[in-house]
């Protein structure tokens, strides 16, 4: 029944992975895919569809717990695993800022999930959120994952998912733990958090708030995450030839030939008419003093995607596209040898503690820099309001 988060599909692979699945959880967070082709995704009909496909899994395929519950959520890809615990958290502490932000969000996806979530009187989506390891936290759960799981199972796409329960007496001590932890983080989700704020105010101006003050999340320690690159694509070289883009690039930066992975921060490997090119970006200056500037993508947009390619705003320019490290430079390289792409940046990845000084700072990172794997499932765990 679990899927795929909504917002790592298109209308049409949902649709293809949901075919033949009445029980797939994508009826609910992309119900679109069983309406006519063409649908607008933010029409009434879509909510009215997604409330009516809740409601028929609700009655036959999910169970509501009668108690507040806490849960431990363990994901593994390959030899990488990571343990989180997974709960309602306070939306009083995230925007008092205590659960911190990194990054800017866009208006009309925070339209569409709050009333995605006001329309179902429920939170589908998880927000994936990072604290600094606690070893009392970890003792308990050691102590919860020692027992048999309630939910495990691989996935289609290679991720084995395993979901424990803890008893009244392990929640009283992991809420008491957690109250000593000083600041949770954002790591992926950061619309589905405002969304979920947005429509808690929503539904208060309506006297309708009950369960709304808590938003579904999964809290991982900050030293078993695996954050991968996120990279870029960009449609054409604004009028150049690709031998002019090289030179215009050397005249600017140091140049070599490369491998398509960044070996090291400050490094950028760039995929152009048919090879690999290694940029060095430890030389050049960041724009100012804040730990944001000297991530490599914003050395990326500084001294090339603007000045040499006319990229302005990475969130509105449809010229340049982005694609997650977990696909490898193959996809790098298909895009640009399909023509759908003139030239692709393979990134290194952003570290953890980037993510938690920037934020700390109340810093912001630009669009598109973490690409954390592997990524939670909707559909195993809901908060209805």
């Amino acid at each position: 029944m679990s899927s795929v988060p909504y917002d790592v599909v298109t209308t049409e692979e949902a649709k293809e992975i949901a075919a033949g699945n009445p029980l797939s959880f994508l009826h609910v967070t992309r119900s679109e895919i069983d309406l006519p082709p063409g649908t607008d995704p933010y029409s009434a009909a879509v909510y009215d569809k997604a409330r009516t496909n809740f409601a028929w899994l609700r009655d036959r395929a999910m169970l509501a717990e009668n108690v507040p519950s806490l849960y431990f959520y363990r994901l593994r890809m390959g030899a990488h695993e990571q343990t989180g615990i997974a709960a309602g958290f306070s939306l009083d502490e995230y925007e008092q800022d205590r659960i911190k932000k990194h990054e800017r969000t866009r208006r009309d996806k925070e339209d569409d999930r709050t009333r995605h979530i006001i329309e179902l009187r429920a939170q589908t989506g998880v927000v994936f959120l990072t604290y600094r390891a606690s070893e009392p936290i970890e003792r308990l759960c050691r102590a919860v994952t020692a027992d048999a799981p309630i939910y495990d199972f691989r996935a289609p796409d290679g991720i084995h998912h395993t979901i424990w329960k803890a008893d009244s007496s392990e929640t009283t001590r992991l809420v008491d733990a957690f109250a000593e932890v000083p600041a949770l983080y954002i790591a992926d989700g950061h619309h589905r958090a405002a969304s979920a704020a947005r429509a808690r105010s929503a539904l208060r101006a309506r006297g309708d708030a009950s369960e709304a003050d808590t938003f579904l999340a999964v809290a991982f320690p900050h030293d078993q995450l695996q954050i991968l690159p996120y990279n870029r694509v960009v449609k054409d070289l604004a009028g150049r030839t690709a031998d002019q883009f090289l030179d215009a690039v050397r005249s600017r930066l140091p140049v070599r030939a490369g491998g398509a992975v960044a070996r090291r921060r400050g490094e950028i490997a760039m995929y152009l008419d048919g090879a690999w090119h290694a940029i060095d970006l430890s030389g050049v200056a960041p724009a100012d003093s804040s730990r944001g500037s000297t991530l490599d993508v914003s050395l990326l947009q500084q001294h090339m995607l603007e000045p040499l390619l006319a990229i302005g705003d990475v969130r509105t320019d449809k010229r340049i596209d982005f694609i997650g490290g977990a696909r490898g430079a193959a996809a790098l390289e298909q895009a640009v040898r399909s023509g759908r792409a003139a030239v692709a940046f393979s990134m290194h990845p952003v570290t953890i503690d980037d993510l938690m000084a920037i934020a700390d700072e109340g810093g912001i990172m630009p669009p598109k820099s973490t690409w954390f794997e592997p990524k939670l499932r909707d559909g195993l765990l809901v908060h209805t309001i």
